[in-house]
């Protein structure tokens, strides 16, 4: 089967020039995409800041890019630079947010089935209990279902991973944000896997996720983001004096500045590239996986063909060991790619799977290459 031809070229081209070149093929952007120059410079420019002027001193000269940071990752889900905290990651961001929420215990939260296990381990540290989401046979929130749901017996609030680290499946976040501000039930979106990935721009209550995936930032940081209703029932352990914003109070004073840096210079290469262009290749790169990969050697696709998304998930074919099929891939061919084990979300795998996750800079090549050593 001859693929389609992938959009803007021209911008898989510029994403390519601007970063490291890679000694193999990289398609692990699901669990770290690769920086660019620009970023890593700016991070490691921050860094000789601490060194020659002090931590706090550099800290105080880069306020106004982390500034217009949180401007940016705020308007990228709909929200103002003040609903930000930066965090150290998407998992810091959940426990921040349940920290300070402080929710009786007990209380029910509607989640996926297939909700990553670490997210479901949270929510249950922090004494809520966790109920399925009515979903489909792909594991998509069934919209009417949630509907009937929300109408019957309303969870405290709604947590929603808008696209899995072990399925590529986009759920339908505007449409059950729009269900639950009508009745009344905050929606908590896990927006690891979707921001630069997808629009997150879909009115949920709060936001979280990472720099490292399709943003393309440093590792050791992320971002919670809140609106101010739901702020306002937060308590930190130390507020903020009376003229910062509430949020600043769940950004740790102990941070990897230097690392902040280079996620607001990522963001800003994706605002560059421009996020629907970004997100149509990006989607055409999922597609073109699916084509070129479904049915290989035995090994088939999760996701439908034209999923909307850059993920795609491969189960094996029988008897074939997924963790030693990506160290083969890696040793001899040079091609990164995650295996991921059904532990990741025990309420909805049923084996291994092998995930392909192309960024912008990704070729039809690659994907050849990758067709032809499995």
């Amino acid at each position: 089967m001859t693929p389609a031809a992938l959009p803007s070229d021209d911008l898989g081209a510029s994403w390519r020039a601007v970063r490291p070149r890679p000694p193999g093929r990289h398609l692990d952007s699901a669990a770290s995409s690769r920086q660019s120059h620009r970023a890593l410079e700016a991070a490691a420019h921050h860094a000789r800041h601490e060194a020659e002027l002090g931590g706090y001193v550099a800290e105080a000269t880069a306020d106004g890019l982390l500034q217009q940071g949180r401007s940016v990752l705020g308007g990228l889900v709909g929200m103002a630079a003040a609903d930000v905290a930066f965090v150290e990651s998407a998992q810091a961001a959940l426990v921040a947010l349940l920290d300070g929420w402080r929710l009786p215990a007990g209380s029910r939260v509607a989640c996926l089935p297939g909700e990553y296990a670490p997210n479901v381990a949270q929510l249950r540290a922090a004494g809520l209990q966790p109920e399925p989401l009515p979903v489909d046979g792909l594991g998509r929130a069934d919209v009417d279902g949630v509907a009937r749901l929300l109408a019957a017996d309303p969870p405290r609030f709604v947590h929603l991973t808008h696209i899995g680290s072990h399925r590529g499946i986009l759920q339908p976040a505007r449409e059950i944000a729009a269900l639950c501000r009508e009745a009344g039930v905050p929606l908590v979106l896990d927006a690891a896997q979707s921001l630069g990935h997808v629009d997150v721009d879909l009115g949920a209550d709060v936001v979280y996720g990472t720099s490292r995936k399709w943003l393309a930032g440093p590792r050791g940081v992320g971002m919670l983001i809140v609106r101010p209703a739901i702020a306002a029932q937060l308590t930190p352990v130390l507020p903020e004096p009376a003229d910062v914003p509430p949020m600043r109070a769940f950004e740790s004073g102990e941070a990897h500045v230097a690392g902040r840096v280079g996620l607001v210079v990522a963001v800003g290469e994706h605002l560059a590239a421009g996020p629907d262009r970004a997100r149509a290749r990006l989607a055409a790169l999922g597609r073109v996986t699916r084509e070129l990969l479904d049915g290989v050697a035995g090994w088939r696709a999760v996701e439908p063909a034209g999923e909307p998304t850059a993920t795609t998930t491969l189960r094996p074919p029988d008897g074939v060991d997924v963790v030693g099929t990506r160290t083969r891939l890696l040793t001899e061919h040079g091609i990164v790619l995650s295996a991921i084990g059904p532990e990741r979300a025990p309420g909805e795998m049923t084996g291994p799977v092998l995930r392909v996750s192309p960024h912008l800079d990704a070729t039809v090549e690659d994907l050849a290459a990758l067709a032809a050593a499995l």
